[in-house]
């Protein structure tokens, strides 16, 4: 069985030439995927509806970035201009992961070759962070009865403040946010379990705290995972403050993987976060989250 990916050329934005925010990832990993032979063909998403969206976000704010009239002080805090190619980007990367989650039903993993946009809240979006993708896809699930109980498991560098929030008063979604104490946001919000991590840590260190925590989450029933593969974890990361080497993503993206899917529990797996110096290499690390899948199923 070939593993379910989602990607769709319109991932890949305009946006300003010096941004730090490093978009033609999202095109260049849709190719090395099919170089590689993890996939033949992409499963192509539609824009998120507006009625699926507001389950997650206020409908000012969602008609703010349909209409890009969003203030150009809320602009900065995204980090991008909302422009009509980040508009379009911002619906058509969450309808993935909703797709993405929708394949996952039958298949057991999926992935979407982009989201896991885990610092948008409500009604305000911040940290390259337009849509809270996971937070809509997981909202989709409860609200068609396809899931009841949702874990969120972020492994991105950063706090997913935005999928704790989103969720802080349902007892059905847990959100799990393993991250760098010290990095962004400067002010951190309350996730249903919290793991901050102390500067340079390395593999051996990360992966043991990774095993004891899996075990912990392990004693309760899921009806469904959606994963946050960030790779920003990564030594040589540009705003990450770990030190993870290659085999460490890796090895991570393999452990998440197998434990839920021996337990039969669908597991929808996105990009997250990445900053690597050098492009080659980032795309490489985002790849072996589609690989470890493909690996399995």
């Amino acid at each position: 069985m070939e593993l379910p990916v989602v990607n769709h050329p319109d991932y890949v934005a305009k946006i300003n030439d010096d941004n730090k925010f490093p978009i033609q990832k999202f095109g260049a990993l849709a190719k090395h995927l099919i170089k590689e032979g993890i996939v033949k063909k992409f499963h192509i998403p539609k824009e998120c509806s507006i009625s699926t969206m507001k389950t997650s976000h206020s409908l000012e704010y969602i008609n703010h970035i349909k209409n890009k009239t969003l203030d150009q002080k809320l602009q900065k805090k995204i980090g991008f201009p909302i422009n009509d190619s980040v508009a379009r980007r911002s619906f058509v990367a969450t309808g993935g992961t909703v797709l993405a989650s929708k394949l996952a039903l039958d298949s057991k993993l999926a992935c979407n070759t982009a989201g896991g946009s885990h610092h948008a809240t409500f009604d305000c979006g911040a940290g390259y962070c337009v849509f809270n993708d996971v937070a809509v896809a997981a909202n989709y699930l409860k609200n068609k009865s396809y899931a009841k109980k949702i874990l969120i498991i972020d492994l991105d560098v950063h706090q997913g403040n935005g999928n704790s929030e989103i969720f802080k008063n349902d007892k059905n979604v847990l959100t799990f946010s393993m991250h760098c104490g010290s990095n962004y946001p400067a002010k951190k919000s309350k996730s249903d379990v919290d793991i901050e991590l102390k500067d340079h840590m390395e593999d051996d260190e990360y992966l043991n705290i990774l095993h004891k925590n899996l075990k912990e989450l392990n004693k309760n029933k899921y009806d469904f995972i959606f994963y946050v593969a960030g790779v920003d974890i990564h030594f040589e990361d540009r705003l990450g403050k770990l030190k993870i080497s290659d085999e460490g993503i890796n090895k991570r993206d393999q452990i998440v993987i197998e434990n839920f899917y021996s337990k039969n529990t669908p597991l929808c797996g996105v990009l997250g976060g990445g900053y690597n110096k050098s492009f080659e290499k980032l795309i490489e690390l985002h790849s072996m989250l589609h690989k470890n899948c493909a690996r399995i199923i």
